[in-house]
């Protein structure tokens, strides 16, 4: 046999019949019996074949690859929504390609480009901190490929989309602060088009109306909300000199670098400054204190956006009627937040 990859061609040799014949095996074509089958398979493996994904999704149509875009995939967050979606796309015997844009608009443009050329069945995106112009997922459903995005989405888009209530979330975090007795908090924010920063900021906003607080520009300090942001956020607010008794952050990462400023400035935690994040990321319950977060329910937001893709994909109709789907959050109330007794 020559050197290279292993084709149908190969084992059809070896096994002295028809290349057509390996084929429907390997798709397991009922016309085939169960004896060539096994034949077939254990061939297969003997000669390390591998099949041609791209050949093979333009011969049928479909290639049983879903591409997936997160900004980055060393969140817990992101990784356990790729995980949900992974658990129905492996039930239904599809494949996940995971691509990173780094929240970085060029590397997301043509990474949208590389699923494209290896004719994915669709695409589902998370869309980066940076991204403000759709014109390579407008490309995507120009060509009737099916498109979900989740968590972070966009309304210039009319495609299916998956996230938590983020209003609902910030609203109950910002509520549990106040009845712990907070009246100055102080909220982390991001200055980007993102929608789940304007909804969390909304959230926030709205409980210190309802409760009758003044809101205070000088409390909102914007960043790219990574930890080193939220150290600078906090010098900041401290520099300024402006009173404030919590710290409300729509990041777990920028919440954890709050933390660590005001214990450089001796300032303790729950006593002097209340802290509560956004995203329940693992290491939040293992400060100490441990913080106070909002979970939200990355492996059910995966698995619905999953099956929300595969409705889309058996439809007729790739363009049909396009919906929202919105889970609700869970606030997880820890020591950080809370009043000793």
């Amino acid at each position: 046999m020559k050197k290279g990859k292993a084709t149908i061609h190969d084992i059809a040799e070896k096994l002295n019949i028809t290349a057509s014949t390996v084929s429907r095996a390997l798709n397991d074509n009922p016309r085939i019996s169960e004896n060539t089958k096994k034949q077939v398979i254990k061939m297969a493996k003997q000669l390390n074949y591998q099949p041609n994904h791209i050949a093979s999704a333009l011969r049928s149509g479909k290639s049983k690859l879903i591409g997936v875009l997160v900004p980055t995939a060393n969140r817990n967050f992101f990784s356990s929504v790729v995980r949900g979606i992974e658990e129905i796309a492996n039930e239904l015997d599809y494949k996940v390609i995971i691509s990173q844009s780094y929240e970085d608009f060029e590397k997301e443009v043509q990474t949208v480009d590389a699923l494209l050329n290896a004719r994915v069945d669709g695409i589902i995106a998370s869309i980066g901190k940076n991204t403000d112009s759709f014109d390579h997922f407008k490309k995507v459903l120009d060509k009737g490929i099916p498109l979900i995005l989740f968590d972070r989405i966009t309304n210039e888009l009319d495609v299916s989309q998956v996230v938590i209530d983020d209003y609902l979330g910030a609203y109950e975090v910002t509520k549990h602060l106040i009845d712990q007795g907070c009246k100055r908090i102080v909220h982390f924010t991001s200055p980007k088009k993102i929608n789940i920063y304007r909804e969390r900021l909304r959230g926030y906003e709205d409980a210190l109306r309802d409760a009758q607080i003044p809101l205070d520009s000088d409390l909102i300090e914007e960043s790219n909300m990574q930890l080193e942001d939220g150290r600078t956020s906090m010098e900041n607010i401290l520099r300024k000199g402006v009173s404030f008794d919590a710290v409300f952050s729509s990041s777990d990462y920028a919440v954890m670098g709050a933390m660590q400023v005001l214990r450089e400035h001796k300032i303790s935690v729950p006593d002097q400054v209340k802290l509560a994040g956004f995203g329940n990321e693992p290491f939040t319950s293992f400060t100490a204190p441990p913080i106070t977060t909002v979970d939200q329910k990355s492996i059910p937001m995966g698995r619905v956006t999953a099956e929300t893709f595969f409705e889309l994909l058996k439809s007729e109709n790739k363009k049909k009627a396009t919906h929202k789907t919105v889970l609700k959050p869970e606030l997880i109330i820890r020591e950080s937040s809370l009043n000793k007794s």
